[in-house]
Parts: structure tokens; sequence; C-alpha cells
């Protein structure tokens, strides 16, 4: 299963982590210096929530962004009763 939201399509994108050591110029320093590079993911905030598609009830991966935004329409609730027991 891939981390995809049904709506927005939000996905996992890759990026870069820069880490620097030193002093900015403006502070005084000579400046600061790149020591690495390494390879990094930004993962969005998936949720897997119940929820009314084409008029039926099933199970989607959201981003929490779209949840927020309103874009899922959540199922009625249940009111369940069970059957009474029959005395006799």
């Amino acid at each position: 299963m891939s981390r995809v939201c049904y709506f927005t399509g939000k996905r996992t994108v890759a990026g870069r982590s820069i880490a620097r050591r030193g002093k900015a110029k403006y502070l005084g320093g000579v400046g600061k210096k790149v020591t690495g590079i390494t390879k990094r993911k930004f993962k969005p905030n998936i949720q897997k929530v119940r929820a009314v598609v084409d008029g039926k009830v099933c199970r989607i991966r959201v981003s929490a962004k779209a949840i927020r935004m309103g874009l899922v329409q959540k199922p009625p609730k249940r009111d369940y009763k069970p059957a009474e027991k029959a005395t006799g």
C-alpha cells in the first residue's frame, strides 16, 4: 500500500538534509560551511478512516489536511439495539 492521500494526492517526496557548521558572518564568524548532504523523505500525515465514497462506506487513506478541510464525509452512526429476549 502506498502512502498517498485519496483526495489531495499528497505522497512521499524526496529531499535533502544539509548539515552546516561554523558561525554566521553577521555574527562575526567566517561563514557557515556545508559539512554534509544526506537524502531524506518528507512523509505526509496519512490516516486510515472510514468514509462514504460513491454512496458506500469503505476504508480509505487520507491526509490529515484533507480531514481538516472537510473533504471526508464520515458514515452515519448506527442505532443498533440487540433483539429482546423472549420470556416464557
